[in-house]
Formats: structure tokens, sequence, C-alpha cells
């Protein structure tokens, strides 16, 4: 059995996987979602980056959970591909979807040039977090009202530490073993750093033709392509 933990992106909890986790555990797997420290239910707890790193360490400790899957969306990449190289051999895979991935001393935002000032500015006015997205902001991204409804209704400032620290890695990224899912409607190509990374033996790339949250627009098929990473030979 595998153990996937789950990790949505920035403003969202681990209510963002309601769709997916039930497929995962009718498959007989387990399926635990998180949500990071300052993030929905967890809103008024303080978090910088390493906060969220060991959010995810903790979950695998304390469950002693074996044969895990990390899956980080969006912001949550980062975080997860750090606490990936520090829950050894604990580790079957990581799954990062559309998701930024960490660089060692870069931040959240330094790995983002054109979108840097909006997030510090949005992190200035709103007392230390990043505002969340409106409704506009989700066109185009394969998601009807009612979903894009569901994100905006639920979605919590983000702490803006977790953003502008750097991450802390002690190898290579290019050495786990990765499945990198790409959302066309979010872009067609991979960003640089993750086409550097696919480079690699041990990545592989799987696209999906939806945007940037597929946990909401197409979660059956989402679900599908997490088990799939979680297949021996993947």
């Amino acid at each position: 059995m595998t153990d996937f933990v789950l990790v949505a992106g920035a403003w969202l909890g681990s209510w963002a996987w309601d769709e997916v986790v039930p497929e995962l555990r009718a498959a007989g797997h387990g399926a635990h979602a998180v949500s990071l420290s300052g993030l929905a239910e967890r809103q008024g707890v303080a978090a910088g980056q390493q906060t969220h790193v060991q959010d995810v360490v903790d979950v695998v400790e304390r469950l002693d959970l074996r044969d895990v899957v990390l899956v980080g969306h969006s912001y949550a990449g980062i975080p997860v591909g750090q606490a990936a190289e520090r829950i050894g051999d604990r580790l079957s895979r990581v799954v990062f979807v559309d998701s930024n991935v960490p660089a060692d001393g870069e931040s959240f935002v330094s790995a983002w040039p054109d979108g840097r000032a909006a997030v510090e500015a949005s992190i200035a006015a709103n007392g230390g977090f990043w505002a969340p997205l409106a409704a506009a902001d989700f066109e185009g991204q394969g998601l009807d009202e009612e979903q894009i409804a569901r994100i905006v209704g639920g979605s919590t400032p983000h702490p803006g530490a977790t953003l502008t620290e750097p991450a802390v890695l002690a190898g290579p990224l290019g050495e786990l073993p990765v499945t990198y899912v790409k959302c066309l409607l979010d872009g067609a190509e991979p960003n640089g750093d993750v086409a550097v990374l696919l480079e690699s033996e041990r990545w592989r790339l799987v696209t999906m033709e939806t945007g940037h949250w597929p946990m909401f627009s197409r979660p059956r098929e989402l679900a599908r392509v997490l088990l799939d990473a979680a297949a021996p030979g993947a």
C-alpha cells in the first residue's frame, strides 16, 4: 500500500483534495491531505518556509508512513521538494503538480521574477500575507463557476514569509524519483528550471489537458495520474 501525502498550493488547505482522496483510498491506498501552518483551519499559526517543510515531515513521521508519495501542487512543491530529502527511505516518489520546485538558497519569489514585485506588494499591503486571488483570476483554467466559487470561498491569506525565505537542499533535486505533472492550460511547457530537471533519468513528465487547479477541474483524472506515478516501475 502506498501512502499519498497531498499538499495544495498557496491559499489552500487539505480541503482542496476532497475529491481526490476518496479515489486514492478506493484503490486501496492511504491518502493524507495536509493543511500547512497559517492556512485553512490552521490560520493564526506563525509560519515561515521551513515551518511548511516541517509540517510535511511531521505528518510522515507522526503517522509512521512508509512507501510515501509526496504530492506538491503549485507553491507547495517548494516545501514538498525539501521534505522529500528529509524523510529518507520512507520516500517512494515525489509528484509535483504544475508546481514550483525548490532550489537551494532561492525562494518562491526569487524563482518568479515577473511576479515578484506584485507578490511582495501584496504581502506589504496585507499585514504580511499574500492576498487570495479573485474569481476573475481563474478564468481560462478549465474551471466552472461552481468550482471557482469553491476555491475563492475556501481560500485564506497565505503567510508571506513562506514565499520570501530561501529553500535548503542537501543534494541535487534531480536525484529524487519524480513525476512532474504539467497542466497545459496554464502554459504549454514547464518552466526552465523544471525543463532542466526533466533531463534527469529519474524524472518523468506527464501532461494534463486542464488548468492549474486539477484537483478541482479534473479530480478523477488527477487521481489516476497519481496512482500511475505510484505504480511499480513508474
